[in-house]
């Protein structure tokens, strides 16, 4: 299925696999602190929003700083941050200490997935290196969401499952570089600004809205299938993992698909599914419903976002737009569970989906804008695109630009 034109970058996808897991294990890190704590459900969501900004945080803060401080030192902070952080709040008891473990848990990861997404963006086959992150992290949460229901009640057992996975990534970040080292060696000597300016920013701008509308639902879909869908805690953890299991599908879909469908497609057409899904599942009522919703919904999510990496990826083959779309990302995700909790407080699931769904149709249309745009010119003056890989830098006076098959390099 992936080409085996170049080793896989089995540190990166650890990393990228330890930085997302917090994201993916949010429905069951936000139920559990409602139910194991003294706090409303709205209460949980702002600390399932708080750990999310606190990631996308880092990713801001750290974008233009991994060259300079080192992956291998900034990869390592992150991890020890997220071990300390998360840790700290599945031991907790008290809802301050809790709240405090998250956030630091949070930048942990945040810093952890800048990095893994600077690396990536610079990969000859970046959309291999984020298709195989995404499957391991499905594959992890889809694991922890089949295993916690029987390990007792309490807040801290998903926390501690992100604790632990950040430990054991550990040992990998030694085949990291160091400072002064930069992502692409081509990219040594060279001294650019940030390129598709206008692109990136409208794409920065438009995934806020994006990533909202995915964590508003994922984060009260616990929710949705205890008292609208009326299943057990067994029951819709096993939802979520077959869910999650066939993400993996729809992964693995996209990365034997690669360039072939280009990016516009996968990011506009899947977008709209995506919103009617959103629609759908917030409106389900049965067991079947609510368990068909939730597995159309994660077969077309990552799809959908490893494209959206790839368009971010393509930018610039530095890895800043990488991360900054995915920290601009980030600030949705974080705002999504208390934008769920709030939303369905207040009109209900199925009211709230309908909006979810149609703010998703509005923010399709730019983002398939620059998606167009990335698809039909190279990245940078004077570069050549290889092959379902990141662009190569080149002197243009050196050597002339080609103009054969413009392959996207996603993600």
């Amino acid at each position: 299925m992936f080409a085996r034109r170049t080793p896989v970058p089995w540190p990166l996808v650890a990393l990228f696999t330890a930085g997302y897991l917090a994201p993916y294990l949010l429905p069951t890190v936000v139920g559990r602190l409602d139910a194991g704590l003294p706090l409303t459900a709205t209460e949980a969501g702002a600390v399932g929003s708080a750990l999310l900004l606190s990631s996308s945080s880092a990713g801001f803060l750290l974008a233009s700083r991994v060259e300079r401080i080192g992956a291998r030192t900034m990869a390592r902070a992150g991890l020890l941050l997220a071990v300390l952080g998360y840790g700290g709040a599945a031991l907790a008891g008290s809802v301050p200490a809790v709240v405090a473990g998250a956030v630091l848990g949070g930048f942990g990861s945040g810093t952890a997935t800048a990095v893994a997404a600077t690396r990536i963006a610079a990969e000859p086959d970046p959309h291999r290196a984020s298709t195989l992150g995404l499957l391991g992290v499905s594959a992890l949460a889809g694991a922890v969401y089949l295993t916690v229901p029987h390990l007792g009640a309490g807040h801290g057992q998903p926390l501690a499952a992100i604790a632990l996975t950040a430990l054991a990534v550990w040992p990998l970040t030694g085949r990291l570089p160091g400072r002064g080292a930069p992502a692409d060696p081509a990219l040594r000597t060279v001294r650019v600004p940030l390129p598709n300016l206008r692109a990136g920013l409208v794409l920065a701008a438009a995934m806020p809205f994006w990533s909202l509308v995915q964590n508003s639902l994922w984060g009260v879909s616990g929710r949705i299938g205890l008292t609208q869908a009326h299943l057990g805690e067994a029951a819709v953890g096993a939802v979520f993992a077959v869910a999650l299991a066939a993400g993996l599908t729809g992964v693995l879909a996209a990365g034997a698909l690669g360039a072939r469908l280009g990016l516009a497609l996968p990011v506009g057409l899947g977008t709209v599914l995506i919103a009617v899904c959103v629609a759908g599942n917030a409106s389900a009522t049965t067991p079947a419903g609510f368990a068909t919703g939730q597995i159309l919904w994660n077969v077309l999510y990552p799809v959908v976002l490893s494209y959206l990496i790839g368009l971010a990826a393509s930018l610039d083959p530095r890895g800043r737009w990488a991360v900054l779309v995915g920290s601009a990302g980030s600030l949705g995700t974080a705002a999504g569970p208390l934008t769920g909790s709030v939303l369905s407080a207040q009109a209900g699931f199925p009211a709230m989906g309908l909006v979810l769904g149609a703010a998703l149709l509005v923010v399709a249309v730019p983002m398939t804008g620059v998606a167009l745009h990335a698809s039909g010119h190279p990245v940078l003056p004077g570069t050549v695109r290889r092959r379902g890989g990141a662009p190569g830098a080149h002197d243009s006076a050196a050597s002339p630009v080609a103009t054969g098959d413009a392959v996207h390099p996603t993600t």
